[in-house]
């Protein structure tokens, strides 16, 4: 299978984009791969790059896009951080993928049994340890435990109906932060030049399901 062209990329459409990416992971689930020359995509994109979508998910060495999408070279935009949050890096980075690149969709992937999640349920563990800047990035998420926690609920990571709403809930209010703090993205949303969607990861069967 060839990597994208400029002209293939132009008549994709958001829509498409996302279909592209269930068929993806569905044939990452069934163990059918796409057949792919990865040296002939080489080849194919050492002029430039057409990536039909960008997606921004966590560093967890499970949650490669390329690999539980089956995507080859060229074919996606690919934004790692812990917890799949998104920052003004990480949203200019959102931007030239679609407004500069082409790109025709915006996914917002997070993933169950994330270690950041986790970490920020545990919060008063890690900073004792004096890790400056981890205990920074799990700050990121008080907000949204502060949105489900109950009254009385244990806070912790052992807590798994916690840590399952604080998953979802996270990928809603990074959606929601990308439209609220990038009028670039929510115009070309607006416009239907893009989607901006979210899904979930199964560590345990591969399988992404929908938002």
């Amino acid at each position: 299978m060839k990597a994208h062209t400029l002209e293939t990329q132009s008549t994709i459409s958001p829509d498409k984009a996302l279909q592209f990416l269930k068929e993806g992971n569905q044939r990452f689930v069934n163990n059918l791969k796409m057949n792919r020359n990865l040296l002939e995509q080489v080849n194919d994109t050492r002029e430039g790059q057409f990536p039909f979508a960008v997606i921004l998910s966590c560093i967890d060495s499970r949650t490669s896009s390329e690999l539980i999408f089956d995507q080859g070279l060229g074919d996606i935009f690919s934004v790692r951080i812990a917890g799949n949050f998104s920052n003004e890096d990480i949203l200019g980075s959102i931007e030239y993928a679609c407004k500069i690149a082409g790109s025709k969709l915006v996914l917002v992937l997070g993933h169950s049994k994330c270690g950041a999640l986790k970490g920020a349920l545990d919060a008063e563990k890690i900073g004792p340890l004096g890790i400056d800047y981890l205990t920074k990035l799990v700050n990121n998420f008080d907000s949204s435990i502060q949105e489900i926690i109950k009254e009385g609920e244990k806070k912790c990571s052992t807590n798994d109906d916690l840590l399952n709403r604080l998953t979802f809930k996270n990928i809603d209010n990074t959606i929601s932060n990308i439209r609220k703090k990038s009028s670039t993205l929510k115009k070309m949303e607006e416009d239907e030049e893009i989607i901006i969607a979210g899904a979930h990861y199964d560590v345990d069967t591969g399988e992404v399901t929908w938002n």
